[in-house]
């Protein structure tokens, strides 16, 4: 018995604490460099969630092995609301990239909410003659393994988004990863490779400068910045959608009164009109969720993403 009361302390403490929440600065880790999406998201509802909360948000860059590190320090942190993490894609795949991970995006969380989603692009150079998926498609299917796409790297959303287009149509493109999106960008607007799949935010200005096609957005929905291009299901991919997402988090533990409050007060900064303006610039919508709902819309994310990474051969090397 004398070992349950600490706990029993601690569990005290907390929820005393989570009455008078939120009393000094909150942490926001963002498992990546700065200038990423993940850091400029996190700047840019941070500043929101800080008026709603009536304190500073201070977003921390904890940046390494595909955003490990960060998730490390996250779940290992003291479970009192003044630690979260924003993440994406990452979050949801590295359990099955990377053997041994210290971290379980399910178990050592609680999920406070997401915050935006964003579809990414299928482009092509001009020299490329498609000017539609299916057209594309008839290219590469008379053409086994001879077109290629260029990737932002090894587990990156590009990388992601591409194999489950292959996957979904069978057919065989190489892969050729960069070392970021801009690099895999220049090289598709030279024409040096075949195609790409980039956000919507990096593909827009080219597209509309006519630099690059866009065949088809990832969305399910039609993209408000490209209502012209049609959605990779209206474009004969049956059941093909893909979406890059961030959400929140919290260490598994954290009082569920205060679970609660964050997730209320990240919904209401969604709900600006000077929030979701800001979000468009970046290519992104608001994605209002409740604790629940995140959770679930996670653990979903995790096994499909498992299925992909294993029927494609999928490594972290």
């Amino acid at each position: 018995m004398r070992k349950l009361v600490p706990l029993f302390l601690l569990a005290l403490s907390l929820q005393a604490a989570a009455q008078s929440y939120p009393s000094q600065p909150i942490r926001m880790i963002a498992p990546f460099p700065p200038g990423g999406s993940v850091d400029i998201m996190a700047r840019l509802i941070g500043d929101p969630l800080d008026k709603q909360l009536g304190q500073r948000i201070v977003v921390e860059n904890r940046s390494g092995a595909s955003g490990n590190l960060g998730m490390e320090a996250a779940a290992r942190a003291t479970p009192d609301g003044y630690t979260i993490v924003l993440n994406t894609i990452p979050l949801v795949t590295n359990q099955a990239l990377f053997k041994n991970l210290t971290w379980d995006p399910i178990k050592d969380f609680v999920h406070i909410g997401m915050v935006a989603t964003a579809p990414h692009v299928l482009v092509v150079p001009k020299r490329i003659t498609a000017n539609s998926v299916q057209e594309l498609l008839a290219q590469a299917r008379a053409n086994p393994g001879k077109m290629n796409y260029a990737s932002a790297g090894i587990g990156t959303t590009f990388h992601f988004c591409a194999e489950m287009f292959k996957d979904e149509t069978k057919t065989f493109i190489l892969h050729i990863p960069y070392r970021g999106g801009g690099p895999a960008l220049l090289d598709t607007l030279s024409g040096q490779v075949d195609m790409s799949f980039p956000t919507l935010s990096a593909a827009l200005p080219h597209v509309k400068a006519g630099n690059l096609k866009a065949l088809a957005v990832t969305s399910a929905t039609r993209a408000k910045l490209l209502p012209d291009v049609p959605t990779m299901q209206e474009a004969g991919v049956k059941g093909f959608e893909f979406t890059q997402w961030l959400t929140i988090l919290a260490p598994a533990g954290t009082p569920q009164p205060v679970v609660v409050r964050l997730n209320q007060a990240l919904n209401a900064a969604l709900g600006s009109k000077d929030v979701a303006d800001k979000f468009a610039q970046q290519g992104f919508e608001p994605f209002t969720t409740s604790p629940e709902q995140t959770r679930k819309f996670l653990a979903n994310e995790v096994q499909r993403y498992a299925r992909l990474i294993k029927a494609r051969g999928i490594t972290a090397e």
